[in-house]
């Protein structure tokens, strides 16, 4: 089994920053891949960012590309969200995503609990 711990969520006006982190534990892999997902009111889960545990591949959804940069510490088992420019619409849950078995999307083997963006406008 593999426990992921959020942090970062939090309340800010658009155009700032916020910092999403999630922590691994538990089983260890020699690869895998991580990454986040959003959940909106009323939309369907999105697939956000994720990288590699080397840090040679990365994702971004058109949406975020040039605001978000993923990065990680395959040290600490730790991957890291940089949030800048942030949208109103940036508003939701978003959730860690470990998966080591399996491509990461649609459906990665392990979840985060999910920590609150809110952006206000």
């Amino acid at each position: 089994q593999v426990q992921l711990v959020e942090s970062g969520g939090g309340l800010v006006q658009a155009g700032g920053s916020l910092r999403l982190s999630c922590a691994a534990s538990g089983r260890t892999f020699s690869s895998y891949t991580m990454g986040w997902f959003r959940l909106a009111p009323g939309k369907e889960r999105e697939f956000v960012s994720a990288v590699s545990w080397s840090g040679g591949w990365t994702y971004y959804t058109d949406s975020v590309k040039g605001r978000f940069t993923i990065s990680i510490d395959s040290i600490k088992n730790t991957v890291y969200l940089q949030m800048n420019s942030l949208k109103p619409e940036d508003t939701a849950v978003y959730y860690c995503a470990f998966t080591h078995s399996r491509p990461i999307a649609p459906t990665p083997d392990y979840w985060g609990q999910g920590t609150q963006v809110t952006v206000s406008s």
